[in-house]
């Protein structure tokens, strides 16, 4: 039989030395670190906590209960990786940390967590009696999360990467919204377990987001095509009666810049699709 570990249970009390108490069920010994205890336990009586294996290899009872269990999902924190095992997430037991086996990984190492990355995962146990952490799959994902509303449009979000895939990348959002990243809308690939600022650019009929990793198009744009943007926007039309067949001494005094600048201007808002052209000039293309 093995001793029972990833789970709450209840142990009796029966001996202490200076630092622990120690408690028995099933004829295995679990130690219990007297400083976290508010008031000393009394010998014949009874524990309840959560008991594992800790770093020393000892079985321990502790009343500080995980964010992660057998069964139960959790947050945790990755505190280090090795290559050649996994990472180590940090789950609130005050000696122990629980590895994400290198099997439940990306391939691609460099999409692995970091330090300071966040994992959803629950504790599993193998044949050894061996805890290990087992993230959260979609089933889960899905049955945690909510429904985004209409109204999160345009609006920005912090969101953990919890999968990675060809299509792109999968979040779930601070709220519980599920979110989609297309690979056109970031620059790099965001690691599991990442913490992203994104913005929402649409919500589906499911309610998932679709987000980017992206600045807002004048962001990126430069000063000539930013302020013609400001132009069309403070217009109550949003139209301007000008385009790249307009003359060039009607452009430089309406704007203050040469045609050439005006039609560099005119290609970056195309581009970005955010002007149309129509009959006597341009205006803004409806978001």
């Amino acid at each position: 039989m093995n001793p029972t570990v990833g789970t709450t249970i209840k142990a009796q009390v029966t001996d202490e030395n200076s630092q622990f108490f120690f408690a028995q069920v099933d004829g295995f010994t679990y130690e219990i670190d007297k400083s976290e205890l508010q008031k000393p336990l009394k010998l014949g009586g009874f524990v309840t906590g959560f008991a594992y294996e800790n770093e020393d290899h000892k079985l321990q009872i502790t009343k500080n209960v995980p964010t992660a269990q057998k069964d139960v999902y959790g947050w945790g924190t990755v505190v280090a990786n090795r290559h050649d095992l996994g990472v180590f997430v940090a789950i609130g037991l005050p000696n122990k940390d629980i590895v994400v086996s290198l099997d439940d990984l990306p391939t691609i190492t460099s999409l692995w967590p970091q330090k300071g990355d966040r994992l959803m995962i629950a504790i599993k146990e193998d044949s050894k009696g061996r805890l290990w952490g087992e993230i959260a799959q979609q089933n889960i994902i899905n049955a945690v999360s909510r429904r985004a509303p209409q109204e999160m449009k345009s609006k920005q979000i912090k969101a953990t990467v919890y999968r990675n895939k060809m299509a792109g990348t999968l979040v779930l959002t601070e709220d519980y919204y599920l979110g989609f990243i297309h690979p056109s809308q970031r620059d790099d690939e965001p690691r599991l377990g990442e913490v992203v600022n994104a913005r929402v650019i649409g919500v589906r009929d499911d309610g998932t987001l679709n987000l980017s990793l992206k600045p807002l198009a004048y962001k990126t744009m430069n000063e000539d095509a930013t302020f013609l943007l400001l132009q069309l926007q403070r217009r109550s039309d949003h139209f301007l009666p000008f385009n790249d067949k307009s003359n060039p001494e009607a452009i430089k005094r309406q704007f203050g810049f040469s045609k050439s600048q005006f039609k560099r201007a005119l290609g970056h808002l195309y581009k970005e699709r955010l002007i149309e052209q129509v009959d006597g000039g341009i205006k803004l293309v409806e978001q």
